[in-house]
């Protein structure tokens, strides 16, 4: 396969996503500002590793990025030496978390500088980029999407098609992530009443499992990081804090009211200074038990 794909953003999301690309025989122009990050390809003949966005946006038409936060999906698409200074180019596919706000003004200013944009986060941790599983929420011209949805049933199993604009594919996932938090800091706070009261945590997951108050936190979190004490989900508290805060803004905007999701936030911002951003999110647990005195444990 000739056709080279650019890839900015190689961290725990964006590098097995680049070596599954990598393995359908896409040849891949790769960036990171880590050398941590580009290190494993270094040596990938069909990986070319270059200097910054701009450097990218020269050799790949289209280019997928896999960013921390709204400021620096600015910054790599419009920076100095962003993706745009390269010139009229190709398209964007932005697949991180950004938010509403970020992603409209981002593709609002590369339309203007000749590219094209697809708004599409993906859902499904470390383990669903390495499988090939995420779930992409792709807003965008449909044309455009049609163009690359091939590309993106690589990265991911299930790829949906929400809107026409940019920025619905950000309200999709926001509202995902929310959800993902609520259930993490909810069931926090019911396993440690069970296991104060003596049931022990292994029977009680048993039981929420079979029972209406399953859940993501119930079935793959708590099992395989509060159990088994490792605390290495795989999606840090920092990146969660930040989800939450951005879906509390947009809902903010829209006129709904987010009750629930404000107490998520705050929750977060207590793991986020209790045990640091980089911390993984089922830290949250960790806050629980602190307060209640107790300790889940498998």
């Amino acid at each position: 396969m000739s056709e080279k794909v650019g890839f900015i953003g190689l961290g725990k999301m964006g590098g097995p996503m680049v070596r599954r690309l990598l393995a359908q025989g896409y040849g891949m122009c790769v960036h990171d500002v880590a050398e941590a990050a580009v290190a494993p390809f270094r040596q990938h003949p069909g990986a070319t590793i270059c200097a910054s966005p701009k450097a990218v946006a020269e050799q790949a038409r289209v280019i997928l990025l896999s960013l921390p936060s709204p400021q620096a999906l600015h910054d790599v698409a419009l920076g100095p030496e962003g993706i745009a200074a390269a010139g009229p180019g190709g398209c964007v596919i932005d697949l991180s978390t950004s938010g509403v706000k970020a992603s409209r003004a981002v593709a609002a200013e590369l339309r203007s500088r000749g590219f094209r944009f697809l708004d599409a986060p993906v859902s499904g941790g470390v383990p669903g980029a390495e499988k090939g599983t995420l779930s992409v929420m792709v807003a965008g011209e449909a044309e455009l999407y049609a163009a690359h949805k091939p590309l993106l049933t690589i990265i991911g199993k299930n790829v949906f098609y929400v809107g026409a604009e940019p920025g619905q594919g950000q309200a999709m996932k926001l509202a995902n992530n929310v959800l993902s938090a609520t259930a993490m800091a909810a069931t926090a706070e019911a396993m440690a009443v069970a296991t104060k009261a003596g049931i022990a945590p292994a029977v009680a997951l048993d039981i929420l499992n079979v029972s209406s108050g399953r859940n993501s936190a119930t079935q793959d979190k708590f099992p395989k990081s509060i159990l088994t004490r490792t605390f290495d989900f795989g999606f840090a508290t920092g990146l969660s804090y930040k989800d939450v805060r951005l879906c509390v803004d947009e809902a903010e905007a829209l006129g709904v009211p987010m009750v629930v999701g404000g107490a998520v936030r705050q929750m977060l911002a207590v793991t986020n200074a209790r045990f640091g951003a980089s911390s993984d999110f089922t830290c949250i647990a960790r806050v629980i038990e602190e307060w209640a005195g107790v300790e889940i444990r498998g």
